[in-house]
């Protein structure tokens, strides 16, 4: 009872500030909130469906239905369309973009040119794939002279669902044997022994063979970058959602325990679980709310007994972002959670609210409230 409580206040303070920040924001893309705002950014990048995703997510519950919401998540998603067919700047991303989008849409109202879209960004995402490594390529070159053919991130895993869901909606197997060749790559290649992960694995892009790790957005290439262990379980979760093969979820068990294991007294994770004397603990609101999400994803996944233990950690999780680092009462931000950080080697996007992290929040209310289906 005490849990229903919180998470419905939650919910409803959710939706007052949505309801709110949604007016200036319109059909838009925020990223990060820098001095309350959130920064906007051109529909090809890779977070253009969080804002429409969490949208979605608050319109599909009667208690917080706004035909408002509904209007800017479908403006959102016909943007998309020049992204799509522009070709040029997709990288691997786009599950996360048509996934929370036309996905969500499809799934929702059973719109056909929602389906079509996502069937589109389904197979041109297929088009990435390195049979020689068995990789999902990551991202396209960032200047001239740019290699990284090669590359392969953990983020995808949270691609890997456009793709299940491709078969799943055309009867067509090819797409999630893909996913199946990728996922299978990140238990060889990313997930370590102890459950901590790698975040850029390189292969050679001709032989397909191993090559290196880079550290990526953690500290180093032995390091536990913590959103990459958060992508790691909610996707190798997801997977086993769609396919049911065992070993994505014991995967998805074994970085949970790891995750689990590391995680402070107030439960929100430090953006890297192995950091030097002297580095900056910041923490990183993002990888927690999405790996509650994860988390509850495998409680669903298991008995009963062994759920509690799933069920607890992402409860402790979401209960800590809420009380602790949510910014409800304070009318100059405009994200939900704060806290959160994208890229500390960079220093881009360091301690502040990301939109990514209050869609995973959302998300994880949502799925506290009995919903479990996603638009993943």
């Amino acid at each position: 009872m005490e849990q229903i409580k919180w998470v419905n206040e939650a919910w409803e303070k959710v939706h007052e500030k949505v309801t709110r920040t949604s007016i200036r924001i319109g059909a838009r893309f925020p990223h990060a909130s820098v001095d309350g705002a959130y920064v906007l950014e051109a529909p090809h990048w890779w977070t253009a469906g969080f804002w429409p995703g969490l949208l979605w997510l608050l319109y599909r519950d009667p208690e917080s239905r706004d035909e408002r919401f509904k209007d800017i998540a479908e403006a959102c998603e016909k943007q998309l369309d020049d992204v799509l067919i522009g070709y040029d700047q997709l990288d691997h991303d786009m599950g996360f973009m048509w996934s929370l989008t036309s996905v969500a849409r499809y799934k929702l109202f059973g719109e056909e040119q929602s389906r079509k879209r996502a069937l589109l960004a389904a197979s041109v995402l297929s088009g990435r794939f390195n049979v020689k490594g068995n990789y999902i390529r990551a991202w396209n070159p960032w200047g001239e002279g740019d290699r990284n053919e090669g590359w392969a991130i953990i983020d995808c895993m949270m691609n890997l669902p456009l793709l299940y869901w491709a078969s799943e909606t055309t009867g067509d197997p090819r797409f999630k044997h893909l996913a199946m060749e990728h996922a299978d790559t990140v238990l060889a290649h990313f997930i370590r022994t102890d459950g901590s992960v790698n975040h850029i694995v390189i292969f050679d892009p001709q032989t397909g063979e191993f090559e290196s790790v880079n550290g990526g957005q953690g500290y180093a290439p032995n390091s536990a970058w913590s959103r990459g262990a958060s992508w790691a379980i909610c996707g190798m979760a997801l997977s086993y959602r769609y396919t049911g093969e065992i070993r994505y979820l014991e995967a998805a068990k074994r970085v949970s325990h790891f995750f689990m294991a590391n995680l402070p007294e107030d439960s929100v994770p430090h953006w890297d679980f192995r950091l030097p004397p002297g580095v900056e603990r910041y923490r990183d609101t993002s990888a927690g709310a999405c790996a509650a999400c994860g988390l509850l994803e495998i409680a669903r996944s298991v008995s009963e007994e062994e759920a509690a233990l799933y069920q607890k950690a992402a409860d402790s999780i979401l209960r800590s972002l809420y009380e602790n680092y949510g910014a409800w009462d304070n009318q100059e931000e405009e994200g939900l959670i704060l806290h959160g950080t994208s890229h500390y080697p960079e220093r881009r996007n360091v301690d502040v609210p990301l939109i990514y992290g209050d869609y995973f929040f959302v998300e994880g209310l949502a799925r506290l409230k009995g919903n479990s289906d996603t638009f993943w």
